[in-house]
């Protein structure tokens, strides 16, 4: 029989997950209740997956501003740290820039502009053009910023980034001079020791500046090991970190391949289908209208089921119906595209195909906007049909 639905994602409601509680159990009765509730069958290759949040949170992976300072002053020594690149949030680094501050004598901070690296403006391209400022070169102080550009404050947040960041820092008891400039090295001359905060383009970052001689870390680094108990993240530190409380952070969860298999195993024994399992964080796209690129974890998924590695196999209908097949119509191009599906090679590399990323990036970015971040409650994500195509039938 022929299918008319193809990809379907849906919500999954769950507990609140606190700190203790069994993630593997938690999120496996919640698709089988699902299931059973609103008689929907599991198939083979569907996919659930859950936010990286409630992983987190089960794992008690926390951490406070005291904690931070710790590793910030074991790192630099407690004294002047010129912290560049941090992306404009409340939410993603507000807490982290107090333990940053509370652990140095001064902070330099060092901001990219005209956006930061997720898209978050401080100023327009049209007023860097307007007072013929060069962002790729230009180096300005906090003075000359204002001189040029006045009081901005961020389109969707109304918060004037500038002012925020250096009232955190006076307010944790250390020195501030904000500069702003998109060259790395252009910290030197106010700083040798860096703290780098990009995320995607961290390990360029560090390489430059430690080629000159300066003491570098990122991010990743700091909490990368627990501190007077506190949570940590092994491989990526501070990124990836939520606001939990005004003196404390959520990291980044860790140790979840073990929790994704888990739950595949105990679904496939519930069910006799072989589910995927994810664990997902910020999807991978950027909004046309606010210019913000979502990605502000260090990755999309931090761990998934083997069905999710690599890239789709997929060809083109549009271009199949409109170049190969425009001479043919009806029942006949039908059947002609499902022929051609049906012929594909595994791979698609050279042929009118989609856009390479990785499953996990685009399930990943399924997810996250099916889920949202506020008060939907479906922490849980059960797809189905992904790996459908044209010819699939029941």
């Amino acid at each position: 029989m022929e299918r008319f639905f193809g990809t379907v994602s849906r919500g999954v409601r769950a507990p609140i997950i606190k700190n203790g509680d069994d993630i593997v159990e938690i999120v496996t009765k919640s698709v089988l209740d699902a299931s059973k509730s609103e008689g929907v069958s599991f198939r083979d290759h569907d996919v659930v997956a859950m936010t990286e949040a409630i992983v987190a949170r089960a794992q008690g992976n926390y951490a406070t501003v005291d904690q931070i300072a710790e590793d910030v002053k074991a790192k630099f020594g407690g004294q002047t740290v010129g912290v560049i690149f941090p992306i404009l949030s409340r939410n993603r680094f507000s807490v982290c820039l107090k333990g940053i501050a509370k652990g140095a004598k001064k902070i330099v901070l060092m901001l990219s502009y005209p956006s930061d690296e997720v898209g978050n403006h401080l100023i327009s391209l049209d007023a860097l053009d307007e007072k013929g400022v060069n962002p790729y070169t230009d180096v300005l102080t906090e003075q000359k910023y204002r001189e040029l550009f006045g009081y901005e404050k961020h389109r969707f947040t109304g918060v004037d980034y500038v002012e925020y960041y250096r009232e955190l820092i006076t307010e944790m008891g250390a020195d501030c001079e904000i500069i702003f400039a998109n060259n790395a090295k252009a910290i030197l001359p106010y700083a040798t020791n860096v703290l780098c905060c990009d995320i995607h383009t961290r390990a360029r970052t560090k390489r430059l500046l430690k080629s000159e001689g300066a003491t570098v870390f990122g991010l990743d680094d700091i909490l990368s090991s627990s501190v007077n108990g506190s949570g940590y993240n092994e491989n990526y530190g501070l990124l990836g970190s939520n606001k939990a409380t005004e003196e404390s952070i959520k990291l980044f969860p860790r140790d979840c391949q073990p929790i994704v298999d888990a739950i595949q195993e105990k679904l496939y024994k519930a069910t006799g289908k072989r589910v995927e399992v994810m664990v997902y964080g910020d999807g991978a796209f950027k909004d046309p209208v606010g210019k913000i690129w979502e990605l502000a974890d260090p990755v999309v998924s931090p761990a998934y089921t083997k069905g999710l590695e690599g890239t789709p196999n997929e060809l083109k209908l549009k271009y199949l119906a409109d170049n190969d097949y425009k001479d043919l119509s009806g029942d006949a191009l039908k059947q002609a595209i499902k022929d051609r599906i049906h012929d594909k090679d595994l791979s698609v590399v050279g042929q009118m195909g989609t856009t390479p990323r990785r499953l996990t990036d685009l399930i990943g970015s399924l997810c996250d906007l099916t889920s949202g971040s506020g008060d939907k409650g479906t922490p849980i994500i059960w797809i189905q049909g992904y790996f459908d195509n044209y010819t699939t039938e029941y």
